[in-house]
């Protein structure tokens, strides 16, 4: 699955405002990196019943520096009450143990948040992604992390914990996930949806989601996944 950028609070309004963003406009990130020289572009629109919106894309590539680290950046157009903002996520990423070689995968990353609108250095994050390999088809993704609110000067801690299932392996993969995540002090959010994986680089994803940015709202959400 592999992991984009940091899901963000960029401006304040990103999915659930913290950093564990799995590929594409999921939540939950998962351990692993991609190989030196592999890169991904994801993109994502998002929809509120209440009239928010999110427009997203989130570009990475691997290098090697004496290990494979993923270096990112998410960048976010949104609007909530009608205020629209922009912002930026800057992200690295490495594995520590690999699930290619143990049932269990861990990972650590961290970045910064910035505000393009105000030009202010927002926020900073750091989490660990372990993933739990349970078969070929099936695995659970748990999250774990600290995200500093330089805005509200207040230090919270993240989680998030999902899952991945192959329903399909054809021409078509499909594969089933869900998640839910959040930040001390704040109504968790979950999203469910399908991604279907006609190519081994292209993703499409469709997902429902609750509480993604303020709470009590329903989202519906697209995107697609380039690797590269």
């Amino acid at each position: 699955m592999g992991c984009a950028a940091a899901t963000l609070a960029l401006v304040g309004y990103l999915p659930l405002a913290t950093p564990v963003h799995a590929a594409g406009a999921f939540g939950v990130d998962d351990s692993e990196v991609g190989k030196p020289g592999e890169c991904k572009v994801e993109s994502w629109l998002s929809f509120a019943a209440n009239g928010d919106q999110m427009f997203v894309t989130s570009p990475a590539c691997v290098v090697n520096l004496f290990r494979p680290f993923e270096f990112g950046g998410t960048l976010a157009r949104t609007r909530a009450d009608d205020v629209w903002g922009t912002g930026l996520a800057l992200k690295a990423k490495t594995n520590l143990l690999s699930t290619e070689k143990s049932p269990v995968g861990v990972g650590i990353a961290g970045g910064v948040v910035l505000d393009l609108v105000t030009q202010q250095h927002t926020a900073t994050f750091f989490y660990v992604p372990v993933t739990f390999a349970l078969s070929d088809v099936f695995r659970i993704n748990v999250n774990g992390g600290v995200f500093w609110d330089h805005v509200a000067v207040q230090n919270l801690a993240t989680w998030g914990a999902g899952f991945e299932w192959i329903v399909l392996k054809n021409s078509t993969t499909v594969t089933l996930i869900a998640e839910i995540f959040g930040q001390s002090s704040k109504q968790p959010a979950v999203q469910a949806g399908i991604r279907f994986t006609p190519h081994e680089k292209v993703d499409f994803d469709l997902i429902y989601g609750r509480n993604l940015a303020g709470e009590d709202a329903n989202w519906i959400t697209a995107g697609i996944n380039l690797r590269f």
